[in-house]
C-alpha cells in the first residue's frame, strides 16, 4: 500500500442499498491509486464480504431510534457520541483527502467528524428522495451526488446527477445479451430486498403457478425470500411442480439477473441501477412502508421508458400479477423492447463520474490550502 496516496473515507451502512454503491466507489478509487477506508458499524460490516482487498474497514459505534426498546433508544445519543469521538480522532490521525457519505445511520459518526474538522465532504443519495441521514447533512457538505434524477432536495440545495454506481460484478455484465422468452427454459428472478419481502413471498408463487401450463413448464424461478418464509415458499413451488431455488440471500445476483427473462422485485435504488446496466424487463413493487415513498420515485425512469411495469403494493394480487407476467413472457418482442429500454436509462459509468467528483473536491481543497500557505 502506498501510504503517500490520498485517502478517501467512505461512510455507509445499514442496508445493501447504501453498501453496494459504496463498494463500487471503493473499487474505482482503489483502481485510481487512492487509499480507501470504510467507516461503518457492525451491521454494515456484514455486507463487506464482496468489498475489494486493500480496503480498510473501521467499525464504529452508532445507533438508530428506529429499533430497540426504550433503553436502547435512550442510549442512542451516547453511542453516536462515542462513534463520533472515535471518528474525530481517526481523521486527525489519518488526514483524509475527502469523505463521502452514502447514508444509513452508521454514516453519522464519520460525517459528523468530517463536518467538525471541515474536511472536504460530500454525500451520495441513491433514491429520488433524500434519506434521513443525508437530509441531516445536505446543507453541511460541499457537494451532493444524486443516483436517481430528479432528486427532491431541500430548498437552496442543488445536486449533480451521477447515477448509482454498480459493483464491478454488475458492471462486467453491462449490456449482456438478452434472450427473449420462448418455448425453451426461461428464468424468473424474484427479489424482495432487505425489507418487506413477505408480500412477494405471499403473492408471486401463486401468481406463477396460475400461468398457463404451456408457459409454466418452461419456467425456473430464483426466489429470494426471508429466512422465516423460505421453507413455505420452497414447499409451495415444489407442490406445484415448479422448478425453484429459494434462498434468503443470493450471492450471485449478477449471474441470475443476466440469465433472467424477467425480474420481479422491489424498487430499491441499487436494484434499479443493476437492471438498467444489465438491461432486463421488470415488474416493480415499491415498498409501501417507505415513509418518503422513495421506491416509487426510483421506479419512475424505468416505467416512463416502458422498461418496467409498476405495481403498487395495494394492487398486488395473484391473478393480476399472473396476467402481467404472462403479458411479458408470452410476447418476446415486447420483452426485448423492455430490455433495450432499460439499457437506455442506465448509467454504467456512474462510479467513474462519482470518482471524478471526489477527485475534484479533494483537488479544490488542496488548491485552497496551497493558496493560504
Amino acid at each position: 500500500m502506498n501510504l503517500s496516496a490520498p485517502l478517501l473515507v467512505i461512510a455507509a451502512g445499514g442496508t445493501g442499498g447504501h453498501m453496494f454503491p459504496a463498494q463500487a466507489l471503493a473499487e474505482t478509487m482503489l483502481a485510481r491509486g487512492w487509499r480507501v477506508k470504510l467507516a461503518t458499524d457492525a451491521r454494515g460490516a456484514r455486507y463487506t464480504a464482496g468489498f475489494p482487498t486493500g480496503l480498510e474497514i473501521e467499525v464504529m459505534s452508532s445507533a438508530t431510534f428506529a429499533r430497540g426498546g426504550l433503553l436502547a433508544k435512550a442510549l442512542v445519543p451516547l453511542r453516536v457520541l462515542s462513534g463520533t469521538t472515535q471518528a474525530v480522532w481517526r481523521m486527525l490521525r489519518d488526514r483524509p483527502a475527502a469523505v463521502v457519505g452514502f447514508g444509513g445511520y452508521p454514516a453519522i459518526p464519520a460525517m459528523t467528524a468530517a463536518t467538525i474538522l471541515r474536511k472536504p465532504r460530500m454525500i451520495h443519495e441513491q433514491n429520488g428522495v433524500l434519506g434521513r441521514v443525508n437530509q441531516l447533512f445536505a446543507k453541511r457538505v460541499n457537494a451532493i451526488a444524486c443516483g436517481t434524477w430528479p432528486t427532491k432536495m431541500p430548498e437552496g440545495v442543488t445536486g449533480q446527477h451521477t447515477g448509482n454506481p454498480v459493483r464491478s460484478t454488475i458492471h462486467d455484465r453491462a449490456g449482456a445479451g438478452y434472450i427473449a422468452p420462448g418455448d425453451y427454459p426461461m428464468s424468473v428472478l424474484v427479489m424482495g430486498g432487505s425489507q418487506g419481502a413477505r408480500i412477494l413471498s405471499d403473492v408471486v408463487p401463486p401468481a406463477i403457478a396460475a400461468l398457463p401450463s404451456e408457459l409454466l413448464r418452461h419456467i425456473r424461478v430464483s426466489h429470494q425470500a426471508r429466512e422465516e418464509d423460505q421453507v413455505r415458499v420452497a414447499a409451495f413451488y415444489a407442490e406445484n411442480g415448479i422448478d425453484a431455488d429459494v434462498e434468503p440471500f443470493f450471492h450471485d445476483v449478477p449471474k441470475r439477473m443476466t440469465e433472467a427473462q424477467l425480474v420481479i422485485t422491489r424498487a430499491g435504488a441499487s436494484t434499479i441501477a443493476d437492471l438498467t446496466v444489465i438491461g432486463r424487463p421488470s415488474i416493480l413493487v415499491p415498498l409501501a412502508a417507505a415513509i418518503r415513498d422513495e421506491q416509487t420515485a426510483n421506479a419512475r425512469g424505468l416505467v416512463q421508458a416502458d422498461a418496467a411495469i409498476l405495481v403498487p403494493e395495494s394492487q398486488l394480487h395473484v391473478q393480476s400479477l399472473a396476467d402481467q407476467i404472462h403479458s411479458i413472457l408470452s410476447n418476446p418482442q415486447a420483452a426485448e423492447h423492455m430490455a433495450r429500454a432499460a439499457l437506455s436509462v442506465g448509467r454504467p459509468d456512474a462510479a467513474d463520474d462519482l470518482a471524478a467528483m471526489v477527485e475534484k473536491l479533494a483537488a479544490r481543497d488542496r488548491a485552497s490550502v496551497e493558496t493560504k500557505e
